[in-house]
C-alpha cells in the first residue's frame, strides 16, 4: 500500500490559518487535487475533516482523533494513531491513501510516507499551521510542473541503497 502527503504549501512552509487556506482560492490546484483523490481513501484529523464537512474528498475519510467518536458522514471513520489508520486503509483493501492533514497529522505521518504532492504556492502568507521539514537525502524531486500561482512538486522516498 502506497502511503502519500498531498498538501498546498506557500514558500515559508504555511500550510494553513485558523483552518482555512491563508490565500486565495487556487482553482487549478482544487481541481488537480480533488481529481487526485477522488477514488482513494483519504487520513485527516478531525478539524481539518470538520473543514471539509460540505464536500469531503476522497472514496473513505480515516478521520485520526484522540477521542472515540461517530460521523455522520457515511464514508467517515473514527482512527487511532499511524498503525490504526494503516491497519483500517489494509482492511478497507487500498492500494494508497492520501495524507491531507492538518500539520500535525503530516508530521504524525512524515516517516511512512512513500510520496508527497505538494503544490508550492508562489508567496509567503501568515498562518498557524506548517508542513512539517523533511530529509533532503532521503527525498527526490521527481516531477515538477509549474502552473499560473503554483508549481506543483511530486516527491519519492529514496530507499537507503540509492
Amino acid at each position: 500500500m502506497e502511503l502519500v502527503s498531498v498538501a498546498a504549501v506557500a514558500d515559508n512552509g504555511v500550510i494553513g490559518d485558523d483552518g482555512a487556506l491563508p490565500w486565495p482560492s487556487i482553482p487549478a490546484d482544487k481541481a488537480q487535487y480533488r481529481r487526485r483523490v477522488a477514488d482513494h481513501p483519504v487520513v485527516l484529523g478531525r478539524r481539518t475533516f470538520e473543514s471539509m464537512r460540505e464536500d469531503l474528498p476522497g472514496s473513505a475519510q480515516f478521520v485520526l482523533s484522540r477521542s472515540e467518536r461517530s460521523f455522520d458522514a457515511e464514508t467517515a471513520v473514527h482512527v487511532d494513531g499511524v498503525e490504526g489508520t494503516l491497519d483500517r486503509a489494509r482492511k478497507h483493501d487500498a492500494s494508497r491513501v492520501y495524507v491531507l492533514g492538518g500539520g500535525a497529522i503530516y508530521a504524525l505521518f512524515q516517516p511512512h510516507l512513500d510520496r508527497m504532492v505538494l503544490s508550492r504556492v508562489h508567496g509567503e502568507y501568515d498562518g498557524d499551521s506548517y508542513y512539517p521539514e523533511w530529509d533532503d537525502e532521503e527525498w527526490e524531486l521527481r516531477e515538477e510542473t509549474d502552473f499560473e500561482r503554483f508549481s506543483l512538486r511530486e516527491w519519492v522516498r529514496t530507499s537507503p541503497d540509492e
